[in-house]
């Protein structure tokens, strides 16, 4: 598949305008669907009661976390590799929605951690590689934005992703690697879920929304920000055609 033709706004506008609707549609029922289920029909947790509901926002986020972050990196590679100028868009666009799926997951892991550990915090391998990435987030956001030129910005900020990308397999594999509180992988595994249907069901529907809330919010600033380049260009054409007083 020929990636650069997208490279061209007008066909990525395009392109956006099928998918967007879908997007939408499918982010709004699944999540609605999701948390339906999740505070009203899925049953408590025999040892963690109702804080066992926080894990519906909790652990599709924590999915969108590493998601997110595994786009970036691509990104970065067809920035760096390729040179495509709608990957260099594409990673400024994304990188504030992975660190607000990244903060949820933080946020919500203190909260179920309170009442389960006893504490809003522990240094244990999970949570501080997930506070890293949090970290290279914020980053990549500060470096794509330290440069005059865009471009630059953007090349930078790509090494950076790429190099960041090692935490992923760190943040997947610590409850396996390191004795952690904690708790290993119960959807994700080779033999199958260890979870009830009655949870699994509205944690999957809550992650297949988040992902398609994703893709509209990527699509949606990468609008905006093909918008902001072009009159940014429109306006410097115009003061180097305007003749010095």
């Amino acid at each position: 598949m020929n990636w650069h033709r997208f490279a061209s706004p007008s066909n990525f506008k395009r392109l956006s305008a099928r998918i967007f609707p879908w997007a939408a549609g499918g982010a709004a029922l699944c999540l609605g669907c999701g948390l339906y289920q999740a505070l009203l029909v899925s049953p408590p947790d025999y040892q963690q009661g109702q804080s066992v509901r926080i894990m519906y926002i909790h652990v599709p986020a924590a999915w969108m976390a590493m998601f997110v972050y595994a786009n970036l990196a691509l990104a970065g590679a067809a920035t760096l590799v390729w040179r495509h100028p709608l990957a260099e868009v594409a990673g400024r666009a994304m990188a504030p929605i992975g660190a607000a799926f990244t903060f949820l997951c933080l946020a919500t892991g203190s909260l179920w951690g309170k009442p389960m550990w006893g504490t809003w915090w522990e240094w244990d391998a999970r949570l501080t590689s997930v506070l890293i990435l949090f970290f290279v987030y914020l980053a990549y956001m500060a470096l794509n934005n330290a440069f005059d030129d865009a471009t630059r910005g953007a090349r930078a900020s790509a090494v950076l992703a790429l190099v960041g990308a090692v935490n992923l397999p760190i943040i997947k594999f610590s409850v396996d690697w390191w004795n952690t509180l904690h708790q290993p992988a119960s959807v994700m595994r080779l033999d199958g879920p260890a979870i009830h249907p009655s949870m699994l069901w509205p944690l999957l529907a809550m992650g297949v929304g988040y992902t398609l809330l994703f893709v509209v919010l990527a699509l949606v600033r990468i609008q905006a920000e093909l918008i902001e380049r072009r009159l940014g260009a429109l306006v410097q054409a115009r003061l180097s055609a305007e003749p010095a007083a």
